[in-house]
């Protein structure tokens, strides 16, 4: 007996067909790959504000066991960072509250193409691996002051370099596209943290929340 054979045949896909088919899978990828993209990035921007949050406790930790003030505002030889600031290192403010940070990965923005991620506090631990700025003037008397942030400034379209940005000289400061499109994490003296655009960001350098103008006294931020 001989088996039946179907009267239905496999058809293959005509040519309009598959390019119909290449057609929608462009449009999708299209369409879904500057959404994944801003996902992600926003993910990085928020990890990053996080990051500064656990920064800005640290300092708030630290200042307790230091008559309420910030390394930055002690001597190296009563256990602050005043000098090695003024001599460049940001990374010995953050080596001398190690204990506070518990972790120097922290320290470094996953969004961050320039520095890498340090493992630990003392081998190698260097400006290489930080990637936010430092305010050598940050005090308790004012609050709202600018204490940390992302690094990726510029200043009138160029990119500052590492070393003293002292805003008594200095005007026209904005975020670049790196790392965060524009927009950039700050962490106040406060403990505080914001995203800000460059027009809040220099709305903020301007003022302190006690109403007292800022370019009265010292700023200046120390760029890693």
């Amino acid at each position: 007996m001989k088996p039946r054979l179907s009267n239905q045949r496999n058809r293959a896909l005509t040519l309009t067909e598959v390019l119909v088919v290449i057609a929608v899978v462009v449009f999708l990828v299209g369409f879904l790959f500057p959404a994944l993209k801003a996902a992600k990035q926003n993910a990085l921007r928020i990890n990053c504000l996080s990051q500064l949050k656990a920064g800005g406790c640290a300092f708030r930790l630290w200042t307790g066991d230091n008559n309420n003030q910030y390394p930055m505002e002690l001597s190296t030889n009563r256990g602050g960072a005043r000098e090695w600031l003024l001599e460049g290192k940001v990374f010995e403010v953050f080596r001398v509250m190690s204990n506070e940070l518990s972790t120097p990965k922290i320290l470094w923005c996953p969004a961050d193409a320039d520095h890498i991620a340090a493992t630990n506090f003392s081998i190698g631990f260097s400006d290489a691996n930080i990637s936010y700025f430092v305010s050598l003037d940050a005090a308790e008397a004012y609050p709202q002051m600018i204490m940390v942030g992302d690094d990726n400034l510029q200043v009138n379209g160029k990119p500052v370099q590492p070393g003293i940005l002292d805003f008594r000289t200095v005007t026209n400061i904005a975020w670049t596209k790196d790392r965060h499109n524009r927009v950039g994490n700050i962490g106040m003296a406060d403990g505080s943290v914001q995203q800000t655009t460059s027009g809040s960001l220099n709305s903020a350098i301007g003022s302190c929340t006690n109403g007292v103008p800022t370019n009265n006294a010292a700023i200046r931020w120390l760029i890693p």
